[in-house]
């Protein structure tokens, strides 16, 4: 069994059409609040607020993965 890195709760994978869904072990959905917490603090970093050289490190390094394709 693999272990929810937000909460170390006990949690399998389950295909649900394209995506795979962390299932608890009681057969539900597993969303904790941790993972909620995370998920918000991430989209609420704007570009602006990034270092412009980082940004730019980081933009390249995904146009020579796509590159590499």
């Amino acid at each position: 069994m693999a272990r929810c890195k937000f909460c170390n709760k006990e949690i399998t994978w389950m295909k649900d059409g394209r995506r795979n869904r962390p299932i608890d072990s009681d057969g539900g959905v597993h969303s904790c609040d941790e993972m909620k917490k995370s998920l918000q603090s991430m989209k609420a970093l704007e570009p602006k607020e990034i270092d412009a050289d980082i940004l730019k490190q980081y933009e390249q390094a995904i146009n020579a993965k796509a590159l590499k394709k």
